[in-house]
């Protein structure tokens, strides 16, 4: 059993290891087992800590039947001692996300009566899910005002291992996952809630929450939220996008969202006009086609090879065509981003466009199909476009 220097103290940075062993697991990752360690492993929500022994990476912490092993860069050299050293940054993170956790399920449920049923700390953001289908704004900032109330108070934050009789003196805030090794972390008078994390010795270190948005999951509420040097970091990069969009569209900051919405009503304005122009310009090209179509076997037969239509705009000229004339027949074959793509109709035409389409796909290693009057597809241009429309056309002949 390795001792758990992090329980002892969350707040040791370094700490020497004078038994080791050395391992390789059934993906021959190197892991390190020590006889104490201040790498907290991931578990109860909580990420691993990452730093070095003896100036080797470690890269991940997991705790296998009370063994904690440090996965590590590479082999570490054959020395009497081990030196460990935790990234402190990481740590610090994690204990504030996790001890701000507490406080505002603890604000949530002491406020609204909403009970906390998971948390997740992420790199950038954490989450917890609470126990109802909707959130107001309201109850929001109620549930922040009383945790950040918590943290300015800078009430201590204890740590405490306690058997299944002590805990009758204890108003715990969710039920233990465990019976055995209870530890419990306690801010007198707001939460008590068993939990095998590291957190800081008080609620001002936590330093602030902010929450960010929220979000229904299914018959649950998700809250996203943030604390302590990550408050400032979402502040910091919020302003930044603030500042860059003030400038953008020339407007103080009171105005965006109003200068934002008359961006985007003007952006659609202009998407439909220049879908009606799109519409005109493909009516007027369904006409030059018609007018210059083939008479083949008594059937007019319009035909396109073409680099500048996408397969939206050949299926709307071909159906522009065939309204204009029901009599025609239309093959159009497009050449762009490396690809083939055709398009097969007919109006009145006793004539099979599935099938017509179905006998040039194998040329083209293509996939396509469709009904008797109007077929589509595509494939690799390991043909010409003129050879595609040559074969299609035979069909009609």
């Amino acid at each position: 059993m390795t001792t758990k220097l992090f329980y002892e103290d969350p707040y040791i940075t370094n700490f020497t290891a004078y038994r080791w062993e050395q391992f390789t697991d059934e993906a021959n990752r190197y892991y390190i087992v020590l006889d104490q360690t201040a790498f907290y492993p991931t578990g109860g929500g909580q990420p691993y800590d990452t730093g070095t022994l003896n100036g080797v990476q470690v890269l991940e912490v997991e705790e296998v039947e009370g063994e904690i092993r440090h996965y590590v860069d590479g082999p570490l050299p054959n020395q009497d001692a081990v030196q460990g050293q935790l990234n402190w940054k990481r740590r610090l993170d994690h204990m504030q996300q996790h001890a701000g956790q507490h406080i505002l399920s603890a604000a949530f449920e002491d406020q609204l009566g909403y009970s906390t049923v998971s948390f997740h700390l992420g790199q950038e953001v954490c989450t917890i899910d609470l126990a109802v289908d909707n959130v107001s704004g309201e109850d929001i900032h109620r549930a922040e005002a009383f945790a950040n109330d918590v943290i300015l108070q800078n009430l201590p934050i204890e740590t405490k291992w306690v058997n299944e009789e002590e805990l009758t003196k204890y108003t715990l805030r969710k039920q233990l996952a465990v019976s055995q090794d209870i530890r419990l972390v306690i801010i007198p008078g707001v939460d008590y809630s068993g939990c095998g994390g590291t957190h800081p010795s008080s609620t001002g270190q936590v330093n602030a929450i902010s929450v960010l948005k929220v979000e229904k999951q299914k018959k649950q509420t998700r809250v996203y939220f943030v604390c302590g040097h990550r408050v400032t970091d979402e502040l910091r990069s919020k302003q930044s996008v603030v500042l860059g969009l003030t400038n953008v569209l020339n407007v103080p900051e009171s105005k965006l969202v109003e200068a934002a919405e008359r961006v985007i009503l003007q952006s659609k304005e202009y998407e439909k006009a220049i879908e009606d122009l799109n519409e005109k310009l493909l009516s007027f090209k369904a006409k030059d086609l018609l007018h210059e179509a083939s008479s083949i076997q008594d059937l007019k037969v319009v035909q396109m090879i073409s680099n500048e239509f996408k397969m939206k705009d050949l299926q709307k000229l071909a159906r522009m065509v065939l309204k204009e004339d029901p009599e025609a027949v239309v093959f159009f074959v497009s050449e762009s981003d490396h690809k083939l793509q055709i398009v097969c109709g007919r109006g009145e035409a006793d004539l099979d466009m599935n099938l017509a389409l179905k006998g040039v796909l194998p040329l083209i290693n293509g996939k396509g199909g469709g009904k008797k009057d109007f077929a589509q597809g595509g494939g690799e241009p390991i043909r010409s476009a003129e050879e595609v429309l040559m074969e299609l056309v035979k069909t009609v002949r």
